[in-house]
C-alpha cells in the first residue's frame, strides 16, 4: 500500500466508523444492491430486476439512490412511479433509467439515504406506501442499517490490481467481501431455466460447472464462508430509439453498428454488442458518467459514417445524458435485462 492508498485507507476508516456510530434503522426492510470496486457490476439493471421481482411477490418497493452526478442532493423523488419528474441533470443518468423501467415502483434521490427513506414514508399516499427499500449502491453506505447486504462482482474484471483508489478500483480492502449477505458474479452465462444456486463451489446454475470462475470462487470464500454466491447475466434484450419504438435482437441483422459508452466498464458493453450478433465497424469508450456535448455527439456521427456504420448503439444509461442534445435518427440503445438463479430471490426476500 503506497502512500496515497494509505491516506484513502485512513479516511475510509474514520468514515465508516463515524457512519456505523450513528447508523439508523428505517421501519421497514432495507435490501441493499453493492460492489467494493467503482462501476462497472451492473448495480442498475440488479436493482430494476428486485424491484420487479417484489412486486411480483406482492410487496410494494421503493429505491433509495445517491443519483450520482444529480445535482439535487435533498430528498426528492425522481419518480413517485408513473415517470420522472426530474432531468437527468437534476437526478443522475441511473435514476432516470430506473424510473423509466419501473412503473409503480418510486424512485427516491438523496445523500442521506434514511432521511430519503423517512421523506418518502411521510410524503407517499397510502397506495404507494412502501413496506421494502432496495437500497441502490449501498454497500459503504453504512448511515443506514439494511436487513440484507448483496454485494455484485464483476466476473469478468473482478479487482482489477487489487489495489485501493486511487492506485485502483478498490473501494474498500477485499476483507469487507465478508461482510455480505449475498454475493453475486456478474456478467456470467445464465442458463434462464436455472433451478438453484452455487453455494459456492464451482457447479454454478444448472448445475453447470465454472472451471473459470473457480479461482474467484476460492478467493472470495477466503473472505466469506457463509454467503450463497449466485452467477447473473446482463443479457441483451431489445432495441430502443429515444422515441420509445423497440427493435427486436434480429433487427440488428445485416446492419453495420458504430458503438459507444461512457460506462464504468466499456470492453464490457463492447462485448455484449458482441454477443448480440452486432457487426461493429468501431467503438469509442468515455469515462463513467460522461456528460456529452454537441460536438462529441457530431464526432461521433461523423465517426459513424467514415467507418460506413448504418446505426449508431449505445447504452441506456448514457442515451439519458444525451436527451438534451440533437439525437441523430440513427442511434439506438441496446437494452439489458438481469438474468439470475432463481434461487436467487428466494435468499433475498427470505425474512
Amino acid at each position: 500500500m503506497n502512500l496515497i492508498e494509505g491516506l484513502y485507507y485512513i479516511g475510509y476508516l474514520i468514515k465508516k466508523h463515524q457512519d456505523l456510530k450513528h447508523g439508523k434503522r428505517l421501519p421497514c426492510r432495507v435490501i441493499s444492491i453493492g460492489n467494493i470496486t467503482v462501476g462497472g457490476t451492473g448495480k442498475t439493471p440488479a436493482a430494476i430486476a428486485i424491484a420487479e421481482e417484489a412486486i411480483r411477490r406482492g410487496l410494494m418497493p421503493a429505491i433509495l439512490t445517491r443519483g450520482y452526478k444529480g445535482k439535487i442532493k435533498s430528498p426528492c423523488f425522481v419518480s413517485k412511479g408513473d415517470q420522472p419528474l426530474l432531468n437527468e441533470e437534476e437526478a443522475g443518468d441511473e435514476p432516470i433509467l430506473m424510473a423509466e423501467r419501473l412503473k409503480g415502483v418510486p424512485i427516491v434521490k438523496g445523500a442521506d439515504r434514511y432521511k430519503a427513506g423517512m421523506f418518502a414514508l411521510g410524503s407517499l399516499p397510502l397506495a404507494l406506501r412502501t413496506d421494502i427499500f432496495i437500497l441502490d449502491d449501498g454497500f459503504q453506505h453504512w448511515k443506514l442499517v439494511r436487513d440484507k447486504d448483496i454485494l455484485l462482482i464483476d466476473g469478468t474484471n473482478p479487482f482489477g490490481n487489487r489495489r485501493l483508489l486511487p492506485a485502483g478500483p478498490l473501494r474498500e480492502p477485499l476483507h469487507a467481501i465478508g461482510r455480505a449477505d449475498l454475493i453475486v458474479i456478474t456478467k456470467s452465462i445464465v442458463p434462464p431455466t436455472s433451478p438453484s444456486s452455487s453455494m459456492g463451489n464451482s457447479k454454478g446454475a444448472g448445475g453447470r460447472d465454472h472451471q473459470l470462475n473457480s479461482s474467484l470462487i476460492e478467493e472470495i470464500r477466503r473472505h466469506n464462508t457463509k454467503a450463497p454466491i449466485f452467477f447473473a447475466e446482463h443479457r441483451p434484450a431489445k432495441f430502443i430509439m429515444l422515441s420509445g419504438e423497440i427493435f427486436p435482437l434480429e433487427w440488428a441483422i445485416d446492419k453495420r453498428f458504430l458503438g459507444f459508452c461512457g460506462i464504468g466498464n466499456p470492453k464490457s458493453f463492447k462485448m455484449t454488442l458482441r454477443t448480440a450478433g452486432l457487426e461493429l465497424n468501431g467503438f469509442k469508450s468515455y469515462r463513467d458518467h460522461y456528460r456529452y456535448n454537441a460536438g462529441d455527439l457530431r464526432t461521433i456521427v461523423e465517426d459513424a459514417k467514415k467507418s460506413n456504420a448504418d446505426w449508431i448503439v449505445t447504452t441506456e444509461k448514457d442515451i439519458m445524458r444525451l436527451r438534451r442534445l440533437s439525437i441523430p435518427a440513427n442511434l439506438v440503445a441496446l437494452a439489458i435485462e438481469f438474468e439470475v438463479d432463481k434461487g436467487f430471490y428466494e435468499e433475498v426476500f427470505r425474512i
